[in-house]
């Protein structure tokens, strides 16, 4: 009877448009690429969607930066999951997130900026905000592949048909990736219309951008044959990130605070609130099925309320070893648990993340931390990378960074400049105290040229360089069948 009484009124409503215009109106129910991309509050929404993309590829982004380093090592129940820890990569099971999730947040990034253009903004600059945030997107999507894969399909169309043209190409020589990387940042920083920055600061800004074209321009020096020009470039790029609002906060554990989101330090974070799908860190948290009894009070307020923690993988202790007592990074980075044995003796049982420990709602523990992709100390430290390349002192960074980890005992840490290498040396271990767990060190041991040197999996495997790239999916392959396999992972 239902279905009777809709074709009813559907066969009325079509019997009254032979009279009126009513059926010539166009339908506002569908959204297509013709009626979209026509109010400010479209673009506003698109650009919306494009930092979902980016939230989507949080796990990833944390997997292609840290998880090939020294620096995990597998939890009570992680031993499955530790292909990339042990560099066992391969096509078939590759360990990490293949490309297609860049790919559709490049796409997005490209309908941006094919239709903003075209519709006309309130403001002028706001509309150039959200062409500078996409550019500046695509920039760092662009960046993170080429780093992963080497050569890609570059793509700055959106893909909006589906003929072989646009569908089936090759990919180009890492070179014309760079180019397009350093031709976006340029266009994006010309476009944004300040140096402010958003609540939460969880959206490209001018500042984000200065910082990842350091970075893009170190890797470029140091890995491209950039030399001193593009070390030149990294340096202006990153001393202008000064202009804005930006510098370290006082207490290195309140950067990660859960309730001080978006603070000074922070220069770029991929946002996530309740309701949203949570971050990857619960991998690093003890999971209940281990949950000693036997701990201590202090323990038990560390731990609980445990929430969705799988204890996957922790920290190694060769990381751990490298944390000096008096240093505050240590406490704030990561929570030995020691179980209480019958002999009232403590026995090692594992090891928390304590940077991103999300929150407590209704009782239960949910890892909402906003991964960080940029903040401060890590300009601080990219510039000091910068300045001993070019022979210069990188004392006054380092030392930034020291005073405010080491506080009343920084006196006994302070920084004094030796050899260019010596200096490498300690900038490289300052990365890796100051940010370790925040997807950054594979890519720091890659640029600084250190990945058989330090890695473990590695240390046997001097000159196999194909290892600095990672495989491409065999899913990615038989879905792009003009695209080549990296060298090294043919079967």
């Amino acid at each position: 009877m239902k279905n009777i009484k809709i074709l009813a009124v559907s066969t009325m409503l079509l019997v009254a448009g032979s009279c009126t215009e009513t059926l010539n109106v166009e339908p506002t129910s569908v959204i297509t690429t013709n009626n979209f991309w026509r109010t400010e509050n479209d673009a506003n929404g698109a650009l919306m969607g494009m930092y979902v993309e980016l939230r989507n590829l949080s796990q990833g982004l944390h997997q292609l930066g840290e998880h090939r380093s020294e620096v995990m090592a597998p939890g009570l129940f992680g031993e499955g999951v530790f292909i990339l820890h042990r560099n066992e990569m391969n096509a078939d099971t590759p360990g990490h997130p293949d490309w297609s999730g860049f790919y559709r947040a490049i796409n997005t990034a490209n309908l941006i900026l094919k239709n903003v253009p075209n519709i006309v903004f309130a403001s002028e600059a706001r509309k150039n905000s959200v062409l500078a945030q996409a550019y500046a997107m695509r920039a760092y999507l662009y960046f993170t592949m080429t780093k992963t894969w080497g050569d890609l399909i570059i793509r700055t169309e959106p893909t909006e048909g589906f003929g072989a043209d646009v569908t089936l190409r090759e990919r180009e020589a890492q070179e014309l990736v760079f180019a397009l990387i350093k031709q976006d940042l340029e266009q994006a920083l010309q476009l944004f219309p300040d140096n402010s920055f958003s609540n939460g600061r969880a959206v490209w800004s001018k500042a984000a951008t200065n910082a990842l074209k350091g970075d893009v321009y170190l890797w470029t020096a140091k890995r491209g044959g950039g030399g001193t020009p593009d070390l030149n470039t990294a340096l202006a790029a990153l001393n202008d990130v000064d202009q804005a609002d930006v510098g370290l906060l006082g207490d290195f554990s309140d950067v990660f605070a859960f309730e001080n989101k978006g603070n000074r330090e922070i220069l770029m974070s991929i946002r996530h609130q309740d309701l949203e799908p949570g971050n990857y860190l619960w991998f690093m948290w003890i999971i209940g099925a281990a949950a000693p009894s036997n701990v201590d009070q202090a323990t038990r307020d560390r731990i609980f309320p445990i929430g969705g923690g799988q204890g996957l993988m922790v920290m190694h202790e060769r990381v751990r070893n490298q944390f000096t007592d008096d240093d505050t990074r240590k406490d704030a980075t990561y929570f030995d648990i020691e179980t209480i044995e019958a002999d009232g003796g403590r026995r090692y049982l594992t090891n928390i993340q304590q940077k991103f420990q999300g929150t407590i709602i209704g009782g239960n523990r949910v890892f909402l931390s906003d991964p960080i992709l940029y903040r401060y100390a890590d300009v601080l430290l990219m510039r000091a990378e910068a300045k001993n390349a070019l022979g210069q002192d990188p004392s006054q960074e380092m030392n930034l960074v020291r005073q405010r980890a080491y506080q009343e005992n920084f006196e006994s840490h302070v920084f004094t400049a030796g050899s260019q290498e010596e200096n490498d040396d300690a900038i490289l271990k300052e990365r890796l105290l100051e940010l370790v767990l925040e997807g950054k060190r594979w890519w720091d041991l890659v640029r600084f040229d250190k990945a058989f040197d330090l890695v473990p999996a590695l240390a046997n495997r001097v000159g196999q360089n194909h290892l600095l790239l990672f495989p491409i999916a065999n899913t990615v392959l038989s879905q792009e069948p003009l695209v080549v396999q990296n060298p090294g992972y043919n079967p």
